[in-house]
């Protein structure tokens, strides 16, 4: 009984854990062009659910109130788009004497170039209980400004770079994220005194559509599985981008927690989740959602009033 209570508290993680199992057994089902059509169910669908689900979610006054906290914006797309790619390069020079495989270096470069994820961040946020609105603004904002902002990253720190489909990616990022959100606060008008009597489980239907961008996500590496890569640089490089996870979420965390941050402890959680997650890894994943339960705590006994050390990772 204990482990079903178990299983049941830990839905997600267990979710994940079946997702990339599922991907590993049969990846060719969420592959691009294979029967769920990802190209279409995920990056549009799955991707619009979450932000649609946000909009019935979340006040309006919520939404105004993300958008005029300048402090908070600032603080993440410059952590992300600045000090990440910088710091990354930074490392990687050292670990360029090393055997590490050369590829593997750049991907990371590159992964440290990116944009945040729309949609993870978004929901890790939600689940601890953070500043969702703040969360999606800058999701959204950073994926805008990636747009422009990556290839010049990527041209300054491996010296090449390509062009953009700049109109396609605005144009999809606009009809997934914004249209959806603006749809959902629109209907939210009409259903709020249902939605909060009902109170529908707007955070386990989120971290559902996620699990699917994970097994997706995960059959399109599992598809591909003749890649040249010796295995000590493999493991070494895992081991680098969860210290790289780990090690940032707890900077930011130390940043936006010094006194006269002006930041409040959900705040602080949209910076943690926004700041540090590039892309869809198994490192912000794990790391992400093994922490949501610490975090939270931490949330919860800080807005107590009660005087907490910083949450052990």
């Amino acid at each position: 009984m204990r482990l079903l209570e178990r299983m049941r508290k830990d839905w997600f993680m267990v979710g994940i854990v079946l997702a990339i199992a599922g991907a590993k057994l049969e990846p060719s089902i969420g592959v691009n062009g294979g029967p769920l059509k990802p190209e279409i169910t995920v990056s549009y669908i799955a991707v619009a659910t979450i932000f649609f689900n946000s909009g019935l979610s979340l006040k309006t006054e919520e939404l105004t109130s993300a958008l005029v906290h300048l402090k908070l914006h600032l603080f993440i797309q410059i952590f992300t788009l600045a000090f990440f790619p910088a710091t990354i390069w930074l490392f990687l020079q050292l670990l360029s004497i090393t055997p590490i495989n050369e590829w593997l270096l750049k991907g990371l470069q590159t992964v440290g170039c990116m944009p945040p994820p729309v949609s993870s961040a978004v929901i890790l946020t939600k689940a601890v209980g953070g500043n969702e609105a703040a969360a999606i603004f800058n999701s959204a904002f950073g994926s805008f400004l990636g747009i422009v902002i990556t290839p010049l990253l990527l041209l300054l720190f491996l010296g090449s770079s390509s062009s953009v489909p700049f109109t396609s990616i605005f144009s999809q990022l606009f009809m997934t994220v914004v249209v959806p959100l603006i749809i959902g606060q629109i209907v939210r008008r009409y259903i709020k005194d249902w939605l909060e009597r009902k109170k529908p489980p707007f955070g386990a239907i989120s971290s559902s559509v996620l699990l699917m961008i994970i097994y997706t996500t995960f059959c399109d590496t599992f598809s591909n599985p003749n890649i040249d890569l010796d295995k000590f640089s493999l493991v070494l490089i895992l081991f680098i981008i969860f210290s790289i996870q780990l090690s940032f979420m707890l900077l930011t965390f130390i940043f936006s927690t010094r006194n006269n941050s002006g930041f409040t402890p959900a705040d602080t959680v949209a910076i943690i989740f926004c700041s540090t997650h590039k892309s869809l890894t198994l490192a912000q994943i794990l790391l992400g959602s093994v922490l949501v339960p610490t975090i939270k705590s931490w949330m919860v006994s800080r807005q107590k009033g009660v005087k907490l050390t910083r949450p052990t990772v």
